[in-house]
């Protein structure tokens, strides 16, 4: 937050302000005056950033998140925090309306259905001014995100140039202050998504875009950096993580970008920040799956005088489901009905709230109508996914086979280690069970351990109960999951659901060369 605030905070307490702040909802305006004021609300999302790649979270690389370590000061940081589902317009979708994709037509990357209720409606209904800084096109219809202000990503440095996120944010800020209006923020980083920072294919972008990105405040070399253990150590591996963590320095820039802005807007004091991604990197075993290193998020909530400074929750989870309901219950707006998530403003107050020990995430399809849908729910300890598109046949395709990891982890055949994990990639099996307290990069699949049978079960059973409570689709798939049968009736609605036939088995090399 802003330079002032601690000396400020001193003062408010010193005057017996803050706990008359806490206990009427009133708040300071500047020049002395005390008066009853909406928070602002600004929402900094990054693209494709892993969990734990900031500092704050545990990253290694060398000062690789100055800013987001900051913010991390600032307020609280979630340990158990996590997406609903890892994939950008879906997961924006969750964010903006507190539903479930099946729940709220965005399973994909379709618009939601017009009679679901988001966010910015209710905001600009309370008077909000809103904006959005970058991955406009990944909320639609737009007839049902009522923005004032949009800047999408060709306007951005393609998501990419901080100093421009700065102008458009202070521009925003300012014209909330001028109409007096409380304002609601959206800023979304394109950074860390491909093209990753001194990539083939970042050259190959800008060459056909006429124009270079603006390059990171810190390039990375390869010796700075940890390959993720659920990848493979190789040499190309390496050299893309590389280029990943400057990328991710790049992201850092454009965060710090623009809570600057907001700091020199005056408005820092009340605007609640929440600080997430979109989900994790875009590497196998992590984007548009259900793993751990797939939807947990290094969520981050800084609200001056309210949040704890420096404070770390390890105890409950939250989800992006909950994100809406969150900020209506701290803008004091009223809630629509249908949503699946809860406000986890007591959390945020620093208080106990029951409920949540546990979370519910999916997977649908990819950006190229893909079917493969993954459920999953973790507690504390274990993870519990169930794929019914796992038949041995159905081949896993995905955007994280675009880069330089996978091929080298499919180049490296003769190692079998590597082999096995290529072959789960691409083909998985139906359920899968890990210790993800001892084993966060799902390295060791436990469905068929009689050890841990009783803790297969109460997740199995915590599934099939969301299941029917949210209208899960997959439910008749799940209960009869033995049967090959029903599988694959499931998987044939899916494929037609997505204008999809069943993607034929792929020949092996010998019959092709005949």
């Amino acid at each position: 937050m802003s330079k002032n605030l601690p000396t400020r905070r001193r003062f408010l307490k010193a005057a017996g302000l803050g706990s008359l702040m806490m206990a009427s909802g009133q708040l300071p305006a500047f020049g002395g005056q005390m008066h009853k004021k909406r928070p602002n609300i600004l929402l900094i999302t990054v693209d494709d950033m892993n969990w734990d790649s900031p500092g704050c979270f545990g990253g290694r690389t060398p000062n690789i998140t100055p800013n987001i370590d900051d913010l991390a000061s600032e307020g609280v940081r979630f340990e158990h925090a996590h997406v609903t589902i890892a994939v950008c317009q879906p997961c924006r979708s969750v964010l903006m309306t507190g539903r479930y994709p099946h729940r709220n037509g965005a399973e994909g990357f379709e618009p939601i259905d017009t009679n679901v209720p988001t966010l910015p409606e209710q905001l600009n209904r309370a008077g909000y001014l809103n904006g959005i800084l970058g991955k406009a096109s990944h909320l639609a219809p737009r007839e049902k995100f009522k923005w004032d202000m949009v800047h999408d990503m060709k306007e951005l440095g393609h998501g990419r140039d901080p100093e421009i996120y700065h102008k458009y944010a202070g521009d925003f800020f300012r014209r909330a202050a001028e109409k007096d209006r409380p304002f609601f923020l959206m800023a979304n980083s394109h950074d860390p998504h491909r093209p990753f920072h001194g990539s083939e294919q970042e050259r190959k972008k800008f060459a056909k875009a006429g124009k270079e990105f603006p390059p990171p405040s810190r390039v990375y070399e390869g010796a700075e950096i940890e390959v993720p253990g659920f990848l493979a150590e190789l040499p190309e591996v390496r050299k893309e993580i590389t280029q990943y963590y400057s990328s991710v320095r790049r992201c850092d820039d454009t965060v710090g970008a623009v809570v600057r802005a907001l700091r020199e807007s005056g408005q820092a004091e009340n605007t609640l920040i929440m600080f997430l991604s979109d989900h994790g990197m875009p590497l196998p075993f992590a984007k548009t799956n259900c793993y751990l290193h797939s939807t947990r998020t290094p969520w981050i909530a800084v609200w001056a005088d309210r949040i704890e400074p420096g404070s770390a929750d390890k105890r409950h989870f939250i989800s992006g489901i909950d994100l809406m309901p969150t900020v209506l219950d701290a803008a004091g707006v009223p809630q629509p009905k249908g949503m699946d998530g809860t406000s986890f403003l007591p959390v945020l107050m620093g208080k106990k709230q029951t409920g949540r020990d546990k979370v519910f995430t999916q997977f649908h399809q990819t950006s190229g109508r893909n079917r493969y849908p993954m459920r999953c729910v973790q507690n504390h300890r274990f993870g519990y996914i169930f794929n019914p598109w796992s038949d041995g046949e159905r081949v896993f395709k995905n955007e994280s086979q675009s880069g330089l990891t996978f091929n080298a982890m499919k180049a490296a055949e003769n190692d079998a280690t590597v082999a096995a994990r290529v072959k789960l990639f691409q083909y998985r099996v139906l359920e899968e069970f890990y210790d993800f307290k001892n084993d966060p990069d799902a390295l060791h699949n436990l469905i068929d351990d009689p050890d841990y049978r009783e803790e297969i079960d109460v997740l199995r059973g915590a599934l099939l109960e969301w299941m029917k409570r949210t209208g899960d689709a997959a439910l008749e798939a799940f209960e009869n999951r033995t049967s090959p049968a029903a599988l694959r009736k499931f998987m044939a609605e899916q494929d037609a659901r997505a204008g999809k036939k069943k993607p034929k088995k792929k020949a092996n090399r010998r019959q092709r060369s005949r």
